[in-house]
């Protein structure tokens, strides 16, 4: 999938670079030839199908758990673990320190502001339903971080749980933003795989912003790559979204859908 992937690093070295394949599509005579010394995993409904056949190769495999994490500030200290493997544990360690300082900082000046607290829908249909995250999530915390209030309080649990478009339009109806709209670029996009959801005020006032203004040419999107470590800026984004007058730096991961 090297395709999808925006670092620029990994754009310039990728005629050296392996593509494995990924998602259970996997070239093991590839992987094998390529000699690792570790091959990184992770399992969202249990172990990863690549599992056994890693044991029968004798690759050295190790699960990445950043996306269990509730915490945005736990996501991103997953470099120290990841710079321990590298050798490199000092660096990750430095790299990492001053993204909590910038992140409580903001989060604290967001709190001492007298603003109000704008109500936030999130996602869009998937299928016949649309998921709505747990108010102990990751972005359900950097909302709140941000000053804003997650719509949806019912979802106390430790995953996604589905609603039905019926909830998911009173929902929308009620709320003042609308964040995380899939894969559309504008209103009209969203009109399209929404058509229903064009009454609500959030719609209606342009109050829509997705995070998708670092997408490259095949589809794949920045925010689910680097966001990652820099939780501070996405933090920064929802902050000049809901309190533009406390942020004077542009937008990094999040547009305005027109």
């Amino acid at each position: 999938g090297i395709d999808y992937i925006s670092n620029p690093d990994i754009q310039a070295r990728r005629d050296s670079i392996g593509d494995v394949g990924y998602e259970g599509n996997i070239n093991y005579e590839l992987l094998l030839s390529l000699d690792p010394d570790l091959v990184l995993l992770y399992g969202v409904n249990g172990a990863s199908a690549m599992e056994s056949k890693l044991e029968e190769l004798d690759i050295p495999f190790m699960y990445v758990g950043d996306y269990l994490e509730e915490s945005p500030l736990g996501k991103a200290e997953w470099m120290v673990a990841l710079s321990e493997v590298t050798g490199k544990r000092e660096k990750g360690e430095k790299a990492f320190a001053a993204i909590p300082v910038r992140y409580n900082a903001l989060k604290k000046k967001v709190a001492d502001s007298t603003l109000g607290t704008p109500s936030v829908m999130l996602n869009v249909p998937y299928g016949d339903s649309w998921f709505m995250p747990s108010t102990q999530s990751y972005v359900a915390r950097l909302i709140t971080d941000a000053g804003g209030r997650y719509i949806y309080q019912k979802n106390t649990g430790n995953a996604s749980i589905p609603i039905d478009l019926e909830e998911a339009y009173l929902l929308a109806s009620d709320a003042d933003m609308w964040l995380n709209v899939g894969m559309a670029n504008s209103l009209d996009e969203l009109k399209a795989s929404c058509p229903k959801f064009t009454d609500t005020r959030c719609f209606k006032n342009g109050d829509v912003y997705n995070n998708n203004a670092r997408t490259n040419a095949a589809g794949g999107n920045d925010y689910y790559e680097s966001a990652v470590v820099n939780p501070d800026i996405v933090l920064r984004d929802l902050v000049k979204i809901f309190h533009p007058e406390l942020v004077e730096e542009d937008f990094v991961y999040y547009k305005q859908l027109k």
